[in-house]
């Protein structure tokens, strides 16, 4: 049995594949960072470990990785983020488009070059990495906020599409995460400004994901959890903005 998991170099991803490996599949590793990746690789023992350096925003790349890996009976799209926190009329569209590339095409042509051969074997689990972010808004969540909910769309009628191929799909959107790098890459490695996002709360840890995800793939299979959405118990729902103007 065989897993793909995109971002596997750090965080979430690398909680996911550590817990897949514990479940005896063979893994395909992917990110951008090479040495990341081959440690990885080298902690969880190398023999059931193939490392891939990939961003996938080349859809290029994509095509080729697939092409020698073959088919896979587990994909877990968990490579994105977020970058910035500014209000819309100020963000940066370099910042938006990377937030697309990442979060929903790589992610699109990825899916679409593995769900073939999952439905010509009738058999398969594709896990999607969305966010709370894709339901509820928040001001400077913008174009990350569209991205995820995007995911969660495309989760959902894949499920539409998908019924009856024995192929499963599940949109999984955590809220806060600590011990990841989300928010330093959000924040262009501003590490001050990334730590003070967990001041006092306890988030939820890439832990927590990856048994999620080690539950969804272990579960019998007629049965498909459609999405997932879970948060920190320190963490809630705002009130909604309202703009009062003076008379």
């Amino acid at each position: 049995m065989k897993a793909m998991i995109t971002g596997a170099s750090s965080g979430i991803g690398e909680a996911i594949a550590t817990n897949l490996h514990d479940l005896g599949y063979e893994l395909i590793i992917t990110g951008r960072r090479k040495e990341r990746l081959d440690d990885l690789a080298t902690r969880l023992g190398g023999d059931r470990v193939a490392a891939h350096t990939l961003d996938v925003t080349d859809t290029a790349a994509i095509h080729a990785l697939v092409e020698e890996v073959g088919a896979v009976d587990i994909l877990v799209n968990n490579a994105g983020g977020a970058l910035g926190l500014a209000s819309a009329q100020e963000a940066e569209l370099s910042d938006w488009l990377t937030m697309i590339a990442t979060n929903v095409t790589g992610l699109t042509v990825l899916t679409h070059a593995l769900l073939p051969a999952m439905v010509e074997r009738r058999s398969g689990i594709i896990i999607n990495l969305g966010s709370v972010a894709g339901e509820y808004p928040y001001p400077g969540g913008n174009v990350y906020g569209a991205a995820k909910a995007f995911v969660r769309q495309f989760s959902l009628n894949l499920k539409a599409d998908l019924a009856g191929t024995g192929v499963r799909i599940t949109d999984i959107e955590p809220g806060m995460v600590g011990e990841t790098e989300f928010s330093l890459v959000r924040f262009h490695n501003d590490t001050e400004r990334a730590s003070s996002v967990y001041d006092g709360m306890q988030a939820l840890t890439p832990a927590d994901i990856a048994d999620l995800v080690r539950y969804i793939v272990t579960l019998p299979p007629h049965v498909n959890i459609n999405t997932v959405s879970l948060m920190p118990v320190d963490q809630g729902f705002g009130a909604f903005n309202v703009t009062r103007h003076s008379s």
